[in-house]
Formats: structure tokens, sequence, C-alpha cells
């Protein structure tokens, strides 16, 4: 079987398709850091296989936060020279599609046909598990599973025995396993499983072991009893001899002897130190009147010396009173150059100072005629603005007396329309004028009248009409009427105005006045933002400084044709400054020497006099003779001292008193120590006579005799059961082997594949399998000899690398079975050493000339020297780089 796409959409990390192209046959090898898609990929591909495509039970499939993907997964794969191409979907899009060369099967016949394939199971609900996966469970290595084989293999069990051609059924159901069953029974009696004594096999051992226990225990006591009459007569010999000799004694009496000797030597050794003490004074006195010696001859040296140094102070001096015309020279040259210079700065400064006023005095000139303008604008505007305010004083019109009147004209409007639709309508077409009056208003000609109160119509001679309007409503709007007859009348009053069209026009004058006067306000801000007076102000500084500028340029000089800049005179300046320095300087020098010269003149000439002022006294001869004389009394009492030192050291060296307080020391620990000893054998003699009148009494002989009847008992019982389940033992190894042999046969092709891998790995090793075809024994050379270990005994790596051998020896048999096989390594071998991984290495090339395999690795380079280009997991789903 040969993968050769795998393309995944919606799938955990990988929200955008993400395929994967070209696939080797042989190995192909994926790498990336953590978290990269790598265990993606693999999940990908085991969901394809392993999951019900209806099952809800895969959310983990989902990006995270996204509920309405559909995680997808498209494999193509070549087997048996027929192209397999499957699309599964799960969660919000379910399906699944199988076409093999162009015949599609899709939902639940396509997952079977892909189980029976591979060699797997569904699960009858839920999420699909490890007991499921079957033959891929056990050649896809999950991440961090590759030391566990056990129940991988458990769970192909099945599929591997029928690839063998015979089941292991069939050598456990034979006649032989009755007789088996029947000796493991037998055998249960007296042995565990594991060959440990149970039953009355484990009585006889116990009560055996009980009885030695006891016989060793009383055989000891019996020594004890005798060793302890033994001891006895020891320590009565040894008490008698302590009592006749008292050796404690004699110890004491020499201890003594050596205290006395070392407090003589101790005495010795105080007269020593205090003549060691005189000699040091002695010797200290004896330096003294040599150090007084050597001084008076020093004295006589250096007044030779000081001699030397007064003719050198006095050439010294000499020379320097030759350098002083020269440096007063140079002095006033330095003087006489800066002070020109210093007047040519002046007057440079005084040139470009006159410049910069002038070009001040023109600023001054623009500022003072730009204020002048901005005066005289602003001076306009606020007069305009106090006509404008004026006059909107005037046209003022209240805003909310305004809204009001504005509501008692709708109001009015309102009332009139309802009054025309309840007034009593009253229409006539007289043909005599003035015969008929209403309400004293003479009617006339065709019209119509809306009456809302009583009136009275007079018809001449013929009498008159009442007219009374029907209805509450109308005399509640005539009462309404005047109300609001009376607000507007109140309201037009307090506006100014004879209507609500004059109010609005006067509150449109003044909008547009407020308008005008903001703007005028504006602009006058930007003129004169501290006011008018402010900027008066500013403008009669300006024509002051303006006025003090022009003073200022006619105090200074008129400007000269060819004069200096000032950078220039200055650079003249800072120059003849520093040859100033200088002079200054080496003038200073040469006063600080002259005074250094005529001062160390002076200090010489003082010292040489006080010198020879000294050695010519009458008092210093005295005093050198008394040195000399006192100096040879001391040599003779320093060289009495040190005979005497030497003569007392000898004996003190003689009588050694370190020997002697050690001695003391010896002998008085010697009594105690015997002392002590004479009392401990004493009451040690006491508690022995307690103890062997004690054990007397228990009559130990006779009950040494009964236990050996007893114990000679128990042997006999013991070797016979031990000997029946010896026999028995042997028989069910003998059987167990015989039926092995006969597994053996039917293992034989798996265990040449894995002794081939297992070469490459362990040169001469071997790995057994059992009955279930589970690696359980490793057999190899070590450094002392053979060594063999479990499987379950073995270290981590070392599980993890024999569990890749075997899942690598089971995919051989698988394809000499004709069956498909793909190999998948999730990080795998990551607990192997440099030189474990590079034979592992050599076992998965070879592996991949019959198999196709998977490997993906956070460490890519662990995996450098395999002979094949990795793949950056991380880099997929990467849009892809512009061509060129």
């Amino acid at each position: 079987m040969r993968l050769l796409r795998l393309k995944v959409e919606q799938l955990r990390r990988f929200r955008q398709p993400v395929e994967i192209r070209d696939l080797d046959a042989g190995i192909n090898l994926f790498t990336g850091p953590n978290e990269s898609g790598k265990s993606t990929l693999v999940r990908a591909i085991r969901a394809a296989f392993f999951e019900r495509y209806k099952s809800s039970s895969v959310e983990d499939l989902q990006p995270w936060g996204d509920s309405a993907a559909a995680p997808t997964v498209e494999l193509e794969f070549e087997w048996q020279g027929k192209r397999w191409k499957l699309v599964k979907s799960f969660l919000k899009r379910k399906r699944c599609d199988v076409s093999v060369d162009g015949v599609a099967f899709s939902g639940e016949e396509a997952e079977d046909k892909l189980a029976d394939l591979l060699g797997f199971e569904f699960p009858g609900r839920g999420a699909s598990r490890p007991e499921h996966w079957g033959i891929p469970g056990l050649l896809w290595i999950e991440q961090g599973a590759g030391h566990e084989i056990h129940k991988p293999v458990e769970h192909a069990g099945s599929h591997l025995k029928s690839v063998l051609g015979s089941s292991l059924g069939e050598v456990t159901s034979s006649a032989g396993d009755a007789l088996i069953a029947r000796i493991t029974k037998e055998r249960a009696r007296l042995l565990t499983a594991t060959g440990r004594p149970t039953g009355d096999f484990a009585t006889a051992l116990e009560a055996h072991e009980r009885l030695e226990r006891e016989h060793a225990d009383l055989q000891g006591r019996i020594r004890q009893y005798r060793q302890q009459v033994d001891r006895l007569g020891q320590l009565r010999d040894e008490q008698a001899r302590d009592d006749g000799e008292r050796i404690w004694e004699a110890y004491r009496q020499q201890a003594r002897a050596a205290e006395v000797r070392l407090v003589e030597v101790l005495a010795w050794q105080r007269e020593q130190e205090r003549d060691q003490q005189a000699l040091q004074v002695c010797q200290a006195s004896v330096r003294t009147s040599l150090d007084l010696l050597g001084r008076f001859e020093a004295q006589r040296k250096d007044l030779h010396k000081r001699a030397a140094d007064r003719d050198v102070a006095a050439q010294a001096l000499a020379a320097q009173e030759a350098r002083r015309p020269a440096v007063e020279r140079a002095l006033a040259d330095a003087r006489t150059a800066f002070e020109a210079a210093r007047v040519a700065v002046r007057l440079a400064r005084e040139q470009q100072q006159r410049k910069d006023l002038a070009r001040e005095l023109e600023q001054a000139d623009a500022e003072l005629a730009g204020l002048d303008q901005a005066l005289a604008r602003a001076r306009e505007l606020h007069e305009a603005l106090l006509r404008q305010r004026g006059l909107r004083q005037t046209l003022h019109i209240d805003a909310k007396a305004l809204a009001r009147l504005r509501k008692a004209e709708d109001e009015l409007a309102r009332l009139a329309i309802r009054q025309e639709a309840v007034a009593t309508r009253l229409q006539f077409d007289l043909r005599e004028p003035g015969a008929v009056t209403l309400a004293g208003e003479p009617l006339h000609g065709q019209g119509e009248r809306l009456l809302l109160e009583p009136a009275e119509i007079v018809l001449g001679q013929l009498g008159s009409l009442r007219i009374l309007p029907g209805g509450d409503d109308i005399a509640d709007l005539v009462r309404k009427r005047q109300g609001l007859d009376d607000d507007r009348a109140s309201l037009l009053s307090v506006l100014g105005v004879a209507s609500l069209a004059a109010a609005d026009i006067r509150h449109e004058q003044c909008r547009e006045l407020d308008g005008t006067i903001r703007r005028d306000e504006s602009v006058l801000e930007s003129l004169a933002p501290e006011g008018l007076e402010a900027l008066a102000g500013r403008r009669q500084l300006k024509q002051a400084r303006r006025e003090e500028l022009a003073r200022l340029i006619a105090a200074l000089p008129e400007p000269q044709q060819g004069g200096l800049s000032v950078s220039r005179a200055e650079v003249q300046l800072d120059g003849a400054g520093e040859s100033l320095k200088a002079a200054e300087a080496a003038e200073a020098g040469f006063r600080s020497a002259l005074l250094l010269a005529t001062q160390a003149l002076e200090s010489a000439r003082s010292e040489w006099s006080r010198l020879d002022g000294e050695l010519q006294g009458a008092d210093r001869r005295q005093h050198e003779k008394l040195a000399a004389e006192q100096l040879l009394e001391l040599r003779a009492n320093e060289n009495r001292l040190e005979q005497a030192l030497r003569e007392r050291q000898k004996q003190i060296d003689l009588a050694n008193p370190g020997v002697l307080r050690q001695d003391v020391e010896r002998f008085t620990r010697s009594a105690d120590a015997a002392e002590k000893a004479a009392e401990q054998r004493r009451l040690e003699l006491e508690r022995l006579k307690a103890s062997l009148e004690a054990l007397g009494a228990e009559g130990l002989e006779e009950r040494s005799a009964e236990l050996d009847v007893e114990l000679a008992r128990a042997v006999r019982r013991k070797d016979e059961l031990g000997r029946r389940a010896g026999a028995l033992d042997l028989l069910l190894v003998r059987l167990t082997d015989h039926r092995l042999q006969l597994t053996r046969q039917l293992q034989a092709p798996l265990q040449r594949h894995l002794n081939r891998y297992l070469q490459l790995l362990f040169p001469e090793a071997s790995l057994s399998v059992d009955e279930a075809l589970v690696p359980e024994i490793l057999v190899r050379q070590g450094l002392d000899g053979e060594e063999r270990g479990r499987f379950a005994e073995l270290s981590f790596g070392a599980r993890e690398q024999m569990g890749l051998i075997s899942r690598l020896a089971y995919a051989d048999l698988l394809r000499e079975a004709g069956r498909p096989t793909l190999i998948i390594l999730d990080d795998a071998l990551v607990h192997s050493d440099v030189e474990r991984l590079g034979n592992m290495k050599r076992v998965l090339f070879d592996a991949a000339q019959r198999h196709q395999i998977l490997l993906f690795s956070c460490h890519p380079d662990s995996w450098r020297d395999l002979g094949v280009a990795p793949r950056d997991v991380a880099g997929l789903g990467m849009p892809a780089a512009p061509s060129p």
C-alpha cells in the first residue's frame, strides 16, 4: 500500500485546505516544532479510517472556537495496482465516499470496505478506541506510545494469527491440554504459578522451619550456658589475681613521682623565660647604641653632602637670574598684542551692533505700520459693534414669548376649524335690503353667518326670531376662543408687534444681526485679542523701542571700510589671548623657578651651618665616647645571657617535660582503668552466678532431645512433599516446552523477520515471542557474557526500540501474506542515544525498501542522515511565494 496524497480542511489548526502530494514509496520525513501540526496530520489519517463519518464524538477535530466547521480529510493510495480515493467529512457535513479505480462506494459500505482492506473494526457507538484499530493500530505508533506493544498486538492478534495460516487454538486444544491441565491442578496444590510453595507443602515447610528455629535457639541457649560456666571460672581467677596484686596502687605512685619531676622542670622553664626576656632587652640596647653611633657617622657624611648641595643651588640661582630679561620682554610683547586685538574686537562688535540695530529698526518700522493699521481697523470694528449691539437690543424679541404666541395662533386656527364644524349656519337670500337684521347687523343679498351664541333676527314689521345654537361644545369653544384671544393680545403687547408675522420678521432680523455681531467680534478678537487698550499700548511700546533704536544707532560710530568682522577679530583676540597666557605662564614659571632656586640655596646654606655647628660642639665628642663604652658593656652582658640560656636549655631538653606530662597522664589513666576493670569483673561475676542458677533450672538438655525427634519427623514430611512438587513441576515444564516447540514452528516466519532487524541493532542477539505473538525475552551478549531480559524489564528507550522492530517484523509478515501495510511513526525513538539511534536508522532504511513509512519528528537534526529530504510541516497552509 502506498499513500499518494493527503488533504485536510477545517481540521484543528488547519482551517484552510492543506495538501501533501508526491509521497515517496519509502521514508517520508515530516519535521516541525511542537504544535506545528504534525500530530494533527496523524490524527486526520486515523480519523479518516477509524472514525464513523456519522459519529458525533469527534468534536476534537474542529478548529478551536469554530463550531460550524466540517472537518474533511481526502486520501489517495495505491494497492495491488488499483487507485483508491477516500473523502470523509464529519459533523456539519457528514459523508464518506470511496472510489476504487472509478468504482464508487458511499456511506457505511465504503467504511466497511476500508476496514476489510486494512484489518480493523468500527465501534458500535461513540468514538473509535485502540481495541478497534487492529493492524493499523499496531503499525501506526502514536506520540509517546512506542514502548507499548502488548495491547496493540493483542488488539491485532486475530489478524496476525490468520496471516500465520494456523491458529494457536489448534495447539492449545490438542489432547495434551487435558493432561497439562490436570498436572497444573495437582502442581497448584503444592506450588504457585511462580514456583513458590503453597498448601500442604507450604505448611510442612513452615513446620520444619519453626522446629529448626526452635532447635537452633535451644542449642544456642545450651552453648550460652556452657560459655557462661567457662567465663565464671575465668572471672574468679582474675578477681583473685586483682585482690593479690592491686596494680592500680603502683600506677598511682609512678604518676606522683613523674609529677614531682615535672614541677622541677617547669621551674627551669620559668627561669629560662626570664633570662630570655633579659637577653631581648640587652639586644635592644645594643641596637640602640649601634643606631646612635651610626647616626654620628651619618652626620659627618651628611655635612659633605650639604656643602655640595649648597654649591649646586647657587649655580641654579645664577642660571635663573640670567633668564629674567628674555622672559620679561616676551610678556610685554604679548600684552601689547593682546590689547591691540581687544580694541579691534570692540570696534568690530560695535560695527556689528550698529548693523543689527539698523535691521531691528527696519523691522520695528514695519511692525509699527502694521500696528497702526490694525489699531485703526479695530477701532472701526469696535464702533460698528457698539451700533449693532444697540440695534440688537432695540430689536430684541423674547424667543419663549414668540413660541407661546405661535402656539396661541395655532390653537386659534384649530379652534376656528372646530367652531366652523359645530356652529349653527345661517344662510340667507334676501331681495329687499334692510328688511332683516341679525344682532343689529342688516342683512341683504345672499350670504352665510356662523352662529356660536344666541342671536336675534329682526324681520321688520313681522317681528323677530331668536336663534339659540345647540350643544355644550359651542359655549366651551367660545370661552376657549376668548381666552386665546386675550393671550394673543397680551403676547403681542409684550413683544411689541401687531401680529405674528411682524414678530417673525423681527426675530429673523435679530438672528442676522447676531451673526454679524459674532463675525465682527471674531475679527476684532483676531486684531486685538487683549483689547483696544492693550493694542494701543503695544503700539506705544513699539514706538518707544523704535526711538530707542534710533538713539542707539546715533551713539555708535559710523561704519568704516575694510574693518575686520567680529568672528575674524575674535579669532585674532583668542590667538593673542593664548599667546598672553603662554607668556604669563612662562613668566610665572620663571618666578616660581627663581623662588625655588633662592629657597633651595637658603635652605642648603642653613642646613650646612646647622650641621657644622653640631659637629663642632664639645658635647658631641663626649656623647660619642660614652655610646662606644656602653656598647662594649652590653655586648659582654649579651654573651653571658646566651651562655646561661644554652646550658639551662640542655637540662630542660634532657628532662623532656612533654614526656613527663604524658607519664603523669598515662600512669593516672592506667590506675583508673585497672581499678575500674576490677570493679566490672566483680559485677559480671555476680550477674553470671544469678544467670547460671536460672538456666540450670530449665532442663535444657531434656528439651533438646525431644526437639530432635520432632525435627526428624518434619524433615521426612518436607522431603516427601518437595519430591512430589519437583516431579510435577518438571513434568509440567516438559509438556509446556513440547507445546512451545509446536508453537514456535508456527511463529517461525515472524521470528525470522524479528531476527533480521535485531541483527542491525544487536549482533548475535535474539528476541523471542510468546503464544500471543508478543515480544517476550531479549537475549544478547554483554560485558559479563550472555544477558537475558524480559521485554517489560528493559529500559524505556530499549522497549521503544524493540517495539518498533517488532512492528516492522509484523509489517513484513503482513506483506508476505498479501496484506496492505503503512507505517506511521509520530515522534518515535526520542529516548534513544546517538549510537542506538544510528542503528535504528539502518533498521528504518532497510524496512523502507519494502514499506512506505511516514515519520513525524520535532527534532530535524536527529534525522539528517536518514537519506531523505524533510518536509517542514510549519510551512503547510502558508501562501506560496510569488513566481519570479
